[in-house]
C-alpha cells in the first residue's frame, strides 16, 4: 500500500516499538519541535488518516495507540530468526538462512535519530548471526553455505575483518586455496586504501597459510648431492 508520509512515520515508530505506546509518547518523539498541542493535534490527524485507509491497521484509544495484532513486521522477524541462529543448538534451517541473507538495511533513506538507533542495532544483529552460520556450517562441512553467509556479512560491511576471515576459511575448507587468498588480497587492499591499516595478526595468519610457496614434504624436490 502507499501511505501518505505522516501515516508511513507513525506506522514505522509503531512497528519498531512492538507494543502499544502512550499517545503522549509517540506525539513527542514524532514531532520534537512542535508544541505539547500541536503534537497532540498533529497525532490526531495522523490516526484519523490511517483509519480511512482501505486496510487500516492502527489502533488507538484515549491513552494509547498500537499496530493492529494482524500486522507483521518484517524487522521483527528478522530479529526473530537471528536470535534463533545465534541461540539454536543445531544448523541454522534453511529459511532462516535465506532471510539473513537476503534482508537489506532497515529504512535506508531515512535519518530520524529513532531510525538510526534501530537500524544500527538490527544490522549488527544481522552481521552476528550471519557470522555464526557461517561458523556452525563451516565445522560440519558445509562449506557453500557458509561461503553464502561470510559473503552477505562482507557485503553488508565491506571492512568487517572477521566477516573476511570466515570467506576465507569457508574457501579453505572447500579446497578452493586461490579463492581465498583472492578475498583476503582485495580485503587488505581495501583496508589499507580506506583506513591506512594493516590486518590484525589473525588474519595476517590466513594470508600466510593462503599464500604460502612451500610445497607439501612429500613433494619437495630431494637434494641432490654434489
Amino acid at each position: 500500500m502507499e501511505l501518505p508520509l505522516r501515516v508511513q512515520r507513525l506506522v514505522a515508530f509503531l512497528a519498531l516499538r512492538g507494543r502499544p505506546l502512550q499517545r503522549a509518547y509517540v506525539a513527542g518523539r514524532l514531532w520534537l519541535d512542535a508544541s505539547q498541542e500541536h503534537a497532540y493535534g498533529s497525532l490526531r490527524a495522523t490516526i484519523w488518516e490511517a483509519r480511512r485507509l482501505h486496510c487500516p491497521f492502527v489502533q488507538a484509544s484515549n491513552t494509547q495507540v498500537a499496530l493492529a495484532p494482524q500486522v507483521r513486521v518484517d524487522a521483527e522477524e528478522l530479529e526473530q530468526c537471528a536470535a534463533r541462529v545465534l541461540h539454536g543448538d543445531g544448523f541454522p534451517i534453511g529459511a532462516d538462512l535465506d532471510r539473513l541473507v537476503c534482508a537489506g538495511e532497515l529504512l535506508p533513506d531515512w535519518y530520524e535519530d529513532w531510525v538510526l538507533q534501530e537500524r544500527a542495532q538490527l544490522h549488527e544483529l544481522r552481521l552476528l548471526a550471519l557470522e555464526s552460520a557461517a561458523e556452525t556450517l563451516i565445522a560440519a562441512g558445509r562449506t557453500s553455505e557458509a561461503s553464502i553467509a561470510a559473503f552477505a556479512a562482507i557485503s553488508a560491511e565491506p571492512l568487517r575483518e572477521s566477516s573476511c576471515c570466515l570467506l576465507a576459511r569457508a574457501c579453505l575448507a572447500a579446497g578452493n586455496r586461490v579463492e581465498a587468498d583472492r578475498h583476503l588480497a582485495e580485503f587488505r587492499a581495501r583496508l589499507r586504501r580506506q583506513c591506512g591499516l594493516e590486518p590484525s595478526p589473525r588474519m595476517r595468519e590466513l594470508i600466510l597459510a593462503t599464500s604460502s610457496k612451500r610445497l607439501p614434504r612429500q613433494e619437495r624436490p630431494e637434494r641432490r648431492a654434489e
